[in-house]
């Protein structure tokens, strides 16, 4: 009876540890990465921070502007992405962002596109990008930047959590921090090469003392 017990007992906290595990698997994945990246912890941190404070002065300004923007931020450097259908909106967007004062350079590459096409990429989005939705734009750049995911893993020599990409209307931006040159050539040529890219625009900071 005794054995019995100790067998439920075992058998409970298993299952409780593989409920906990599968509930928290993103937060586990992101804390991986994060252990894994060059940047200190202290700009990660800053960094999210900053993250945090475009995504809430957008949210205040418009809802929809979330499902517009792309916001990515390495060691205090933005990067903005995405499609908007007024270049007065697109400024604005800007000086939002520029309000954090620990933002050392911002790099504003907001697409402007017709109303039509933008109400389009929001409603692919707001849908998941699922592809009975139908084979749009959004849903194009969404399967780039999943190649390019899978090939910067696969690849040995680079860092794969070191850079975010992100694909608007085939054009490929990406940022982040290359531990030396053949690094970032080896990184930019992998996305040159995926399948759908037509250009690539890169900030790529090389790290100090490689």
């Amino acid at each position: 009876m005794k054995k019995l017990l100790t067998l439920g007992y075992y058998f409970s906290v298993g299952l409780l540890m593989a409920t906990l595990f599968s509930g928290c698997a993103s937060v586990v994945t992101s804390a991986a990465q994060k252990a894994w990246e060059n940047r200190s912890t202290e700009d990660q941190v800053t960094d999210s921070k900053i993250h945090t404070g475009i995504l809430d002065r957008l949210k205040n300004k418009d809802k929809g502007l979330l499902l517009d923007v792309n916001i990515d931020v390495w060691e205090q450097r933005v990067l903005l992405t995405g499609t908007l259908d007024d270049a007065g909106v697109r400024s604005e967007v800007e000086a939002l962002a520029k309000q954090d004062s620990r933002i050392k350079i911002l790099h504003n590459q907001i697409q402007v596109v017709t109303k039509l096409e933008k109400e389009a990429r929001r409603e692919q989005k707001e849908k998941g990008g699922d592809e009975k939705s139908g084979a749009g734009q959004a849903v194009n750049d969404f399967w780039i930047e999943t190649k390019i995911k899978a090939q910067l893993l696969t690849e040995s020599n680079v860092g794969s959590v070191n850079y975010f990409y992100r694909s608007v209307l085939n054009k490929v931006y990406v940022i982040g921090e290359a531990t030396s040159s053949v690094e970032k050539t080896l990184v930019l040529s992998i996305i040159r090469d995926t399948e759908g890219v037509k250009s690539v625009q890169e900030y790529i900071a090389i790290s100090e003392g490689y």
